[in-house]
């Protein structure tokens, strides 16, 4: 079914004429950003169940990455979903709304702390919904398969377009069979996307979505998809950035780059170990080879997006 999409501010480009004009700083963690401000973020819903329970936090959150800088606000949609929100006893009309809401909300948090950007709506994948750590592996695609996984994102993409998110973040995509389900609709819905994969890197330099496909031969399948505003990787080490952007660039698109801190994410014990590795000072060679949109995933806060802000060439 096709929405329409009702989009960005009055008066403000497209964020794709914004990409063409040069980069465009993204917020960063926004569950880091909300835990470290005392909220407790270690349900199956993550952040997602502050839209119920405090949406002001929400806003504040937002407002702080907007004030140091980042021009788009990436909403709390990431593993909001109407099954996750029936896990947790919310109806399904009232999880239409909190998914909706979100939109709202960053938008609110923007005009506080700016006054204008984009709106980002977060789509995490299928294994987010889980809350089991598997979206880093991608393990469950083979059982579900491509329909499937397209009917699962459909609900999300459309409330959330509908609700006037400028752009939809197809984030953290471990495996290539959910990027083809989530390219399939976003032409479908007719709506902007970016698809950003999470990647390592193997013992011969060649980046990997985490499901083990060529992160390059995932990048191709969006370069002839006109909704694709730019391809790229984020939740990656730092260190594994380089390699990821090279084969991103090769699509033809722009390029988005949003790392983690370079910790690692401990899905049995729900903590994050590791010294952190994201570095500002990589931000130029970043947009040198192509990225144009920069920012961080998670624990990267609004002190360090306004490093990388003063780090753009």
């Amino acid at each position: 079914m096709d929405c329409q999409y009702r989009g960005m501010i009055v008066g403000m480009p497209s964020l794709a004429d914004a990409l063409a004009a040069g980069p465009v700083v993204l917020d960063g963690g926004l569950s880091t950003e909300l835990e470290a401000r005392g909220h407790d973020v270690s349900s199956a819903l993550w952040s997602a169940r502050l839209l119920r329970d405090a949406p002001g936090a929400i806003v504040e959150a937002h407002a702080a990455f907007a004030a140091a800088g980042a021009q788009v606000a990436t909403t709390a949609s990431y593993q909001a979903t109407v099954e996750g929100f029936a896990a947790a006893g919310v109806d399904a009309d009232e999880a239409r709304r909190l998914i909706a809401s979100s939109v709202v909300l960053a938008r609110e948090g923007q005009d506080a702390g700016q006054g204008e950007g984009w709106v980002a709506g977060s789509v995490g994948p299928y294994g987010a919904m889980l809350a089991d750590g598997s979206e880093y592996t991608g393990d469950y695609v083979d059982a579900i398969g491509v329909a499937a996984l397209r009917a699962f994102h459909r609900p999300r993409m459309e409330l959330l377009a509908e609700a006037g998110a400028d752009v939809l973040a197809c984030e953290t995509v471990p495996a290539a069979a959910e990027a083809e389900a989530l390219l399939a609709e976003a032409q479908a819905l007719g709506v902007p996307v970016w698809l950003s994969l999470t990647t390592v890197v193997d013992d011969d330099d060649v980046p990997r979505t985490r499901r083990g496909e060529r992160a390059a031969d995932v990048f191709a399948m969006a370069a002839g998809v006109d909704e694709v505003v730019a391809v790229g990787v984020n939740c990656t080490a730092p260190a594994a950035v380089g390699p990821a952007l090279t084969a991103a660039a090769a699509a033809g698109k722009p390029v988005v780059v949003y790392p983690n801190s370079g910790e690692a994410w401990d899905a049995a014990g729900r903590r994050w170990s590791g010294p952190p590795g994201v570095s500002p000072d990589a931000v130029p060679t970043w947009v040198g080879n192509g990225a144009r949109l920069v920012g961080g995933c998670c624990r990267v806060r609004p002190a360090d997006i306004a490093a990388v802000v003063s780090a753009l060439p």
